[in-house]
């Protein structure tokens, strides 16, 4: 009979691509990803993998297997997701990311929340940035994400997942209080043309959106200075140094020096959970996604 674990380790190493990636992955070493292939290719009697320069691909019946694994591990979470509806109780262990201000403005209610009410759930968090937030769910290392979007450019969420809406975040732009438009009630982004921008790394998702809808309008930034963290950010405003979109969630407290503006045109994040679909029963699933609507309500 197939192991399941060998199985698992041939589905990481299929999505993964390589044996450090799928040793990443499982949590475990190469030496270890490499021994259950080994007793995998024995188990089958044919060969799985073949050397690929430094790195090892897939045979055909590599690929083949592989295919069947991540269908037979689906149907595993699908059973226990079923087995945990059945039993209706929220138990056992949850792991959850969301993005840094999410994580901040939502996690301590919501892992808070979940303590109380349901003491036999242990829940283990992380925080990580939306795309790779996603990826993580579709491997198996997270059961639940809370990931966003914004207004007019929505982040790409493959088959598979399930995912409920959480809150709208404002964002407003953040600016020194001595700026020529510290003083009024609302602003339009291409006021600041000629400003220098606090911004995220380069290849971050949010960083991306600015950059789209700045230019969208004609405005190409100067960008300034990065910063992955919102306070950060704020930091690098408060000295002078620039403006920045500074969402709402996560985001207090704002720093002596900074003035913060609506923008006119209401921008905004629309911020979400995520999981798989097949594990859409388990009652640790919707009592985290109640727990954040909860807590997303009282944001709002």
């Amino acid at each position: 009979m197939l192991s399941l674990e060998r199985l698992r380790t041939l589905d990481a190493l299929a999505r993964h691509g390589s044996v450090s990636g799928a040793a990443e992955g499982l949590h475990i070493t190469t030496s270890a990803v490499s021994q259950q292939m080994s007793k995998l290719e024995r188990e089958v009697g044919q060969q799985l993998l073949a050397k690929n320069g430094r790195g090892v691909r897939l045979t055909d019946a590599g690929r083949l297997l592989a295919e069947h694994a991540a269908r037979i591990l689906s149907l595993v979470e699908l059973a226990q997701s079923d087995l945990e509806a059945q039993r209706g109780q929220v138990v056992g262990e949850l792991r959850i990311t969301a993005f840094p201000t999410a994580a901040r403005g939502l996690f301590p209610a919501v892992l808070s929340s979940l303590r109380a009410e349901h003491p036999a759930l242990r829940v283990r968090s992380r925080e990580l940035e939306p795309a790779e937030a996603v990826q993580a769910v579709i491997r198996g290392d997270f059961d639940l994400a809370v990931v966003l979007d914004w207004y007019n450019k929505p982040l790409p969420v493959p088959e598979g997942l399930a995912k409920a809406s959480i809150l709208d975040d404002p964002a407003e732009i953040a600016m020194p209080e001595d700026h020529p438009l510290a003083g009024r009630d609302e602003v339009d982004l291409e006021e600041f043309a000629e400003d220098d921008w606090v911004t995220w790394g380069e290849s971050e998702f949010c960083h991306e959106w600015l950059m789209y809808t700045l230019r969208a309008k004609g405005i190409e930034p100067r960008i300034a200075h990065r910063a992955e963290e919102h306070h950060t950010q704020l930091a690098l405003v408060a000295a002078g140094l620039g403006v920045c979109v500074a969402p709402r969630l996560g985001r207090e407290p704002t720093p002596p020096g900074v003035r913060t503006v609506p923008v006119r045109q209401r921008v905004h994040r629309h911020v979400y959970a995520v999981w798989r679909a097949d594990a859409d029963r388990r009652p640790s699933i919707r009592a985290a996604v109640e727990a954040l609507r909860a807590a997303g309500r009282a944001k709002s």
